[in-house]
């Protein structure tokens, strides 16, 4: 089993950055291939990013493609998404998930284990 645990989420303003941190226990991440979604209030969970188990690939939404980055420390058992040039449309609680699987998926349906969320807020 797999516990995942977000955070640095918080309050910024648009235009600025942050980055938020995924931490692993229980079993090592380092054969999962790793996302990133988000909920906004009142919406759906969508996908945001993912990454396979090296790191090697990366998937990005469109609305994010080009601001935001994840990266992975298998060391560490933790994966990380920076958000730069944040919009106000970003303000969502966003979720660290695992799948049992080296390779990524767009969909939330594909991923196995889920953290408990992160608040980011972008205020305009």
């Amino acid at each position: 089993q797999v516990q995942l645990v977000e955070s640095g989420g918080g309050l910024v303003q648009a235009g600025g950055s942050l980055r938020i941190s995924c931490a692993g226990s229980g079993r090592t991440l380092s054969d999962s291939a790793m996302g990133w979604f988000r909920q906004a209030s009142g919406k759906e969970r969508e996908f945001v990013a993912a990454i396979t188990y090296r790191g090697g690939s990366t998937n990005y939404a469109d609305s994010v493609r080009g601001r935001f980055t994840i990266s992975r420390d298998n060391a560490k058992n933790a994966v990380y998404l920076q958000m730069n040039s944040l919009k106000t449309e970003d303000t969502a609680v966003y979720f660290c998930a695992a799948r049992r699987s080296r390779w990524t998926a767009l969909s939330r349906n594909d991923y196995d284990y889920w953290g408990q969320g992160t608040q980011v807020t972008v205020s305009s």
